[in-house]
């Protein structure tokens, strides 16, 4: 078994992914990066490398569940376990946020394929490689599951117009990222008797394609919150949700 960290970070070729699989790189864990694209995950590999980071990628998509039994293979064969899962891969149908301010029926004229889709990447494709990967995530001394959220999925501040996010409708986002939150809360009960924490995570309003361009906070940024949840130590939270700096927007 390995004794250096490792990490499994999804979707992590790019933008808040990239960004955390380079700082968990600089902090001596060994990052491997999930990626739909092979080509692009081997690309992300060789640009962390010219930091001075070693890394893998791994073919990995969302939706395809023979992805989750080799993603099983290569960690257990490899490592013999897996210290940090961070289920940082998502989507959006709705477009950018901005644009979901006052749309038409947002939400009543929300298609089938649209809400589908969108569950089926952010809440159940999450718990299902979770599940999956959970045993060698156990053989960890300090085993950390990090979920990316947003507070877009928060039933509180949608139901409060004077919040930032009032009037931010996007229904399958938003209620995709609410049922990640109960996943991460029953979870981490179901777990609290053991080394291995989860917790939730608001990266912020970040410059990617879900985020748009006029988003506050870089990549950079946002992985920050991410990073510090999973290297948190025996005596750091389990089952929250979790923004860095609540001073930033959202």
């Amino acid at each position: 078994m390995s004794t250096q960290k490792v990490a499994f970070i999804t979707g992590g070729n790019r933008g808040i992914g990239f960004e955390t699989a380079r700082k968990l790189g600089k902090l001596g864990i060994f990052p491997v990066i999930g990626a739909r694209d092979e080509a692009a995950g081997r690309e992300a590999v060789e640009k962390l490398k010219t930091e001075g980071i070693n890394a893998e990628s791994i073919r990995f998509e969302v939706l395809n569940e023979a992805d989750y039994t080799a993603a099983y293979t290569y960690f257990e064969n490899k490592f013999g376990k897996l210290d940090i899962l961070i289920n940082n891969a998502g989507i959006s149908r709705e477009g950018e946020p901005f644009a979901a301010i006052g749309r038409e029926r947002a939400t009543s004229g929300l298609s089938r394929e649209a809400l589908r889709d969108t569950m089926e990447a952010n809440f159940f494709a999450v718990v299902f490689i979770t599940q999956a990967l959970l045993p060698l995530i156990q053989k960890s001394d300090a085993g950390r599951i990090v979920n990316l959220s947003s507070t877009l999925g928060s039933l509180g501040l949608h139901s409060d117009p004077d919040s930032q996010i009032y009037a931010v409708k996007m229904f399958a986002y938003g209620a995709s990222k609410t049922a990640l939150n109960a996943f991460t809360v029953h979870l981490a009960h179901e777990l609290k008797d053991t080394t291995v924490k989860v917790n939730s995570v608001h990266p912020g309003w970040v410059q990617t394609p879900l985020g748009g361009s006029v988003a506050p906070m870089t990549p950079e940024d946002g992985a920050e919150t991410s990073v510090r949840l999973a290297t948190i130590g025996a005596d750091g939270p389990n089952g929250g949700f979790f923004f860095l700096d609540d001073t930033l927007p959202w």
